[in-house]
C-alpha cells in the first residue's frame, strides 16, 4: 500500500475532487429536477469524473497502475484537465439552466449547495492540474505539458461545437466549417490515444517537428473558419424575439466563440510547441 497516494498534495487534491463530486450529483440527484439534456450532461460529468477519479486514487494506493498498458503520468495529467474543463462545464451549465429566483424553497437550496461544491471541485481538479503539469525543460510526460493541455482542451472545445452545430447541411461555407472542426478533432484525439497508449514511438518521423506542422495546419484552418463561420450563420439574420434555449442564432453564437477560443489555444500550442523544438535551453 502506498500511502503517499493519500498524504501528497495531488493525492489530497484528487479525495477532495472524490467527495465534492459525490456530494454534488447527489444533491442533486435528491431533487429530481436534472433533466433534459443539459441536466444529463452536468450528471455525466460529475458521475464520471467521481468513478475514474476513484478508480485512479485506488490505483495508486495499491500501486496496480504499472500494470496497465498505458503511460499512467500522460492518463492521469490528460483526465485531470478533461475533468477539471467538463466540472467547470456543469457549474456554468447547471445554475444558468435549473435555479430560478427567487431561490426561496428548499429545492433550490440544495441546487445552490451543489453549485458551489462543483465550484469546489473544479478548484480542486485545477489543483491537480496544476501540481503535476510538467516543469520547464521536462517533457518526459507529454501530456503533462502546456501543448499537450492544451491538446486536451482543444478537443474538449470541439465536443462542445458539436453539440451546438445544426442547420449547416447544403450550405458551403458552414460545411467547410465542420469539416475543419472535425478534422483536427480527430487529429487531435489521436494524438491523445497514441501518447497514453505509448504508440508514438512508432511513428517513423520526427515527431515534435510533426507537431509544429499540424498546429501551423490547424491554425490557419481554424483561422479560416473564424471568418467564414459567422459570415455565413449571420448573414442578413438578426437576432429573433423571443430566442430560447434551443435557438438556431444562439447556437451559432455559441459556435463562434467557441471557434475563437480553439483559434487562440491552436496559436498558444504553436508557440509552446515552436519553442520546445527549436530553441533549446542551455
Amino acid at each position: 500500500v502506498n500511502l503517499r497516494a493519500l498524504t501528497s498534495w495531488v493525492g489530497i487534491a484528487r479525495l477532495f475532487a472524490v467527495v465534492l463530486s459525490c456530494l454534488t450529483f447527489s444533491l442533486v440527484a435528491s431533487t429530481g429536477n436534472f433533466g433534459g439534456p443539459y441536466g444529463t450532461w452536468c450528471m455525466f460529468s460529475w458521475c464520471f469524473c467521481f468513478i475514474v477519479t476513484l478508480l485512479v486514487v485506488l490505483l495508486e494506493l495499491l500501486e496496480l497502475y504499472p500494470l496497465l498498458p498505458l503511460s499512467w503520468d500522460d492518463f492521469t495529467s490528460a483526465f485531470s484537465m478533461l475533468a477539471a474543463l467538463m466540472v467547470f462545464t456543469s457549474s456554468v451549465v447547471f445554475p444558468s439552466t435549473f435555479i430560478n429566483s427567487p431561490c426561496n424553497t428548499s429545492e433550490c437550496a440544495r441546487q445552490a449547495v451543489a453549485t458551489t461544491s462543483s465550484c469546489l471541485c473544479f478548484l480542486a481538479y485545477a489543483v491537480e492540474v496544476s501540481l503535476t503539469r510538467a516543469k520547464p525543460g521536462d517533457i518526459s510526460s507529454f501530456l503533462s505539458t502546456v501543448p499537450g493541455l492544451l491538446k486536451v482542451f482543444e478537443a474538449y472545445v470541439a465536443c462542445l461545437i458539436f453539440s451546438l452545430l445544426d442547420g449547416y447541411s447544403g450550405k458551403p461555407g458552414l460545411m467547410w466549417c465542420v469539416a475543419v472542426y472535425s478534422l483536427c478533432f480527430i487529429f487531435t484525439l489521436l494524438i491523445i490515444v497514441f501518447t497514453i497508449g505509448r504508440c508514438l514511438a512508432y511513428i517513423p518521423c520526427p515527431l515534435e517537428k510533426v507537431l509544429v506542422g499540424y498546429n501551423f495546419l490547424a491554425l490557419l484552418m481554424y483561422l479560416s473558419a473564424t471568418v467564414v463561420w459567422p459570415l455565413y450563420s449571420f448573414q442578413g439574420q438578426s437576432r429573433p424575439n423571443p430566442c430560447g434555449k434551443d435557438c438556431l442564432w444562439n447556437k451559432r453564437l455559441g459556435v463562434t466563440f467557441l471557434t475563437i477560443f480553439n483559434l487562440i489555444a491552436y496559436l498558444v500550442d504553436l508557440v509552446y510547441s515552436a519553442r520546445m523544438v527549436f530553441v533549446r535551453a542551455p
